[in-house]
């Protein structure tokens, strides 16, 4: 009779321990080891890398403008990893797809788009499992790993595809795009702490959490998410243009050949890689995160005006330098919004951000070609053949190279870039959370999760609190 109780005592802990489990990550596994930067980094490294080899950008735009604080916002209710797993997976299904069938590709990929935010859901974790004095080195590495992949990947996918075939690329980073969902599932543990999550996958959560125009409501309520986000649309938006059009400017306008812009886009690569890693340290923590973003967004005005400008090679190079030193502003800005978040709100303010960037990517290319358009610049593809390599004499280039301004988009993104400077004069190094304590209180009334009590007097913080640096 004991010992049938202890049998049946025994049993009971099994399976309150195995609920435990299934409750603590959502039935999936805990991941090897305790989550770290270095889990972020090697999911982005991989995903994008896998992109990358074949030479041809995943789709955002609108499509992740809405999508990405809805993913924020339940990842702050469900944990991160379910969500890394889900951008991953649907934003490289598209890869096997380009051999297998072109109109599933298509189809695929206009859908892909909606889950392209893998960024807010890093970002997110990243800030999970970091004090934040470490968090503008921790995002300034996910940026640089970033960088790294699309420095290294393309070139090794065009050395391939040109010696064995586009057919072996395909394959090569379909199975990195597997290696990455696998690495996610297996090795890869949920940052959110447990007391922040419901008490298991079947609890309730009102639309309101999840809405992505409540979260744009947001905006519009706090000043400083404004602000914020202002700037980042307006320095983002040209930026995106650029990327667009650049490297097909180099070639047609500057007359660089492919193998210059090749080395061209290596040498700004491992610059940025620096600029993120060790610059960005060192001035965030030597002038702060407000002046370091003013510092980039200073930058990035200086590099676009040189390109508008310039009209000899040399210039560009030197104009990359200091592209390089502007990429210190995307992980600054990231770092700024997450120190100052809540911690329930990570995932949604994230989100916010790389929505807006994913809008800037859809307009940014077409602001970019409809000024080109009106200054009479058409920039085309050309062949990369040994008498197209620097030898094009047409009247149209003639005319790009006599023009006093032979970059006109640049300009225009330098006056973009030069308001976003002005509006991020504007954004408080600290906040004053008595003024803004009761409203923020009579916001969060239908947030809180169900599991987070507060004592009847204690108001929860705003969506942006009080930080020093």
């Amino acid at each position: 009779m004991t010992q049938g109780k202890k049998k049946k005592r025994a049993a009971n802990r099994s399976i309150m321990l195995a609920k435990k489990i299934i409750i603590k990550d959502g039935g999936t596994p805990q991941g090897i080891g305790s989550p770290s930067v270095y889990h972020a980094v090697i999911v982005i490294f991989l995903e994008f890398f896998a992109w990358g080899l074949l030479t041809a950008p995943t789709l955002v735009g609108l499509l992740s403008f809405l999508s990405a604080p809805l993913i924020g916002a339940l990842s702050d209710v469900w944990g991160r990893k379910s969500f890394l797993l889900l951008t991953v997976f649907f934003t490289c299904a598209p890869i096997p797809l380009m051999k297998i069938s072109p109109w599933w590709y298509f189809a695929v990929i206009s859908v892909s788009g909606v889950f392209a935010v893998t960024f807010s859901v890093v970002f997110a974790y990243v800030a999970d499992i970091t004090q934040e004095h470490e968090r503008s080195m921790a995002y300034g590495l996910v940026s640089a790993t970033f960088a790294a992949s699309l420095v290294t990947s393309p070139a090794i996918g065009a050395y391939l595809g040109r010696v064995y075939g586009d057919s072996l690329v395909v394959v090569l980073a379909t199975a990195i795009a597997l290696l990455d969902i696998c690495f996610i599932l297996v090795a890869v543990p949920e940052s959110l702490p447990e007391k922040m999550r419901p008490a298991s996958w079947g609890a309730p959560i009102s639309w309101e959490q999840a809405d992505p125009f409540a979260s744009l409501k947001k905006v519009g309520q706090d000043s400083i998410v404004l602000l914020i986000c202002i700037t980042v649309f307006l320095s983002y938006l040209p930026e995106a243009g650029q990327y667009s059009s650049f490297f097909l400017y180099l070639r047609q306008i500057m007359k660089f050949s492919p193998e210059s812009v090749a080395a061209f886009i290596a040498v700004l690569g491992i610059l940025s890689i620096i600029a993120q890693t060790i610059v960005l340290s060192l001035l965030m923590r030597s002038i702060g995160n407000k002046n370091t973003i003013l510092l980039g967004l200073g930058f990035q005005i200086l590099q676009l005006a040189w390109y508008g400008f310039g009209s000899e090679p040399w210039m560009m190079w030197a104009a990359g330098a200091v592209a390089a030193m502007s990429s210190i502003t995307f992980p600054a800005v990231s770092a700024l919004v997450s120190r100052t978040a809540d911690a329930d709100q990570q995932g949604v303010v994230q989100g916010m951000i790389t929505g807006i960037r994913g809008l800037c990517n859809g307009l940014g290319p077409a602001l970019y070609g409809f000024i080109f358009y009106i200054f009479h610049v058409e920039l085309k593809e050309l062949p990369i053949t040994g008498t197209d390599l620097g030898t094009n004499t047409s009247p149209q280039h003639h005319f790009e190279q006599n023009s006093i301004i032979p970059g006109p988009p640049f300009l225009f993104g330098a006056c973009s870039v030069l308001l976003a400077l002005l509006v991020a004069l504007f954004i408080p190094e600290h906040t004053n959370l008595s003024l803004r304590s009761s409203s923020w209180r009579k916001h969060c009334g239908s947030h809180s999760h169900p599991h987070n009590t507060q004592a009847p007097g204690e108001a929860k913080e705003p969506l942006l609190q009080d930080t020093n640096v």
